[in-house]
């Protein structure tokens, strides 16, 4: 008996890997360096925990609207190009036969076989056909703000809650090394399995965004150092 063969792809999860990854990378980075540029001000914890909060209600939502605005106008372009090509259909389907027959030419087929592709495809469905060939588009990489723009405000939100989480549980005078440590390692581990998502290698993943987010936040502790000593 045939065995039947499961082939992995990674494209389908790019829409939302992109949006989800992205937003618990910020929501960490952003509220750790915060957290870390306020300590070395010699805040007390509840002005960090007001801080911390405040900053993660504020990323949160400016990134879910920045992803929706984004991903709207993505999507806003997709439906124009969608609609153009159903008038064109519309008004004449003959010339549009030839120019997907046209398309599958130069994708190496003969064109006796390109016309008659042409022609079951665009009697099944032709507006799907042209979407997919002529411009690209497919049902799992067509644009869906609302999911971005929810995923990236969870993600944020998750991702933010951590360093306070660290705030929480560390100690005074040794707050700012295990929220730097903590939020790094997580980073480090959101990376590599963020990669390995994606089909890439992890350890690449993890030290890209362990090494910009150490940036971040040592700017962050150093503006932090110079404010709290000419305040």
């Amino acid at each position: 008996m045939r065995r039947h063969l499961f082939e992995r792809h990674y494209v389908n999860r790019v829409g939302w890997l992109r949006a989800a990854v992205l937003g618990a990378n910020d929501g960490i980075i952003s509220i750790a360096s915060l957290l870390a540029g306020v300590a070395a001000t010699h805040a007390s914890s509840p002005q960090m925990f007001v801080t911390g909060i405040a900053g993660l209600v504020a990323g949160g939502m400016s990134m879910a609207a920045g992803e929706y605005v984004s991903v709207s106008s993505q999507s806003d372009s997709e439906h124009s190009d969608l609609e153009r090509e159903r008038r064109e259909l519309e008004s004449d389907e003959a010339a549009e036969r030839i120019e997907l027959a046209g398309i599958y030419v130069q994708r190496g087929l003969s064109p006796a076989l390109a016309r008659e592709v042409a022609g079951q495809l665009m009697a099944h469905d032709a507006l799907g056909a042209h979407a997919r060939d002529e411009l690209g588009l497919s049902s799992t990489q067509m644009a869906r703000p609302m999911t971005a723009a929810a995923a990236s405000l969870a993600s944020f939100t998750t991702g933010g809650i951590w360093p306070l989480l660290l705030l929480w549980l560390a100690p005074i005078n040794v707050r700012v090394p295990i929220i730097v440590t903590g939020s790094l390692l997580s980073l480090s581990i959101l990376g590599a399995a963020a990669a390995r998502a994606g089909g890439a290698a992890p350890f690449r993943g993890a030290l890209r965004v362990t090494l910009w987010s150490a940036l971040a936040m040592g700017l962050a502790i150093s503006i932090g150092s110079i404010m709290g000593a000419v305040t």
